[in-house]
């Protein structure tokens, strides 16, 4: 008896989603027209200038009016609390993801969201060139732990 309820159940879950699969193209196109519009992958944001992210990076911006230098130290390497990450020579297309992650709302965090949402992809670039290209003093949190 337990068998056969448990294969009712699984024959009624797939027919459930073989269901879901087939909805109909107007409900697809409906749905997809919802869809906010992405704004460029990392992998197509071009190569910033460094220069330029460094400027911005010392520059009070965003929501909170604030630099990034502010949460996360000169250079990206002297972050302000335990849990503002270090992000001077960290890999350029990691702080450009995470940027874009932030202004679309994927990512969240109650500073940054404020931080990134206004960034455009040219500015997220040069952030990414700029930190990326510092000497690194990254670690793992394996002290947090301890």
């Amino acid at each position: 008896m337990k068998n056969a309820t448990v294969g009712l159940a699984i024959a009624a879950l797939a027919l459930t989603l073989a269901a879901c699969g087939s909805a109909p193209e107007a409900a697809q196109k409906a749905e997809a027209a919802e869809a906010p519009v992405q704004k460029a992958p990392t992998s197509q944001i071009s190569e910033g200038n460094a220069e330029a992210g460094e400027k911005l990076a010392n520059t009070k911006m965003g929501a909170n009016n604030q630099a990034c230098v502010e949460c996360h130290g000169s250079h990206g390497n002297k972050p302000n609390g335990p849990d503002r990450p270090k992000i001077g020579g960290q890999y350029r297309d990691y702080i450009a993801h995470a940027l874009q992650s932030y202004r679309a709302g994927e990512r969240t965090n109650i500073t940054m969201d404020g931080q990134a949402k206004d960034l455009t992809d040219e500015q997220i670039a040069d952030l990414a060139e700029y930190f990326g290209t510092q000497q690194g003093e990254l670690s793992d949190l394996s002290h947090l732990t301890k």
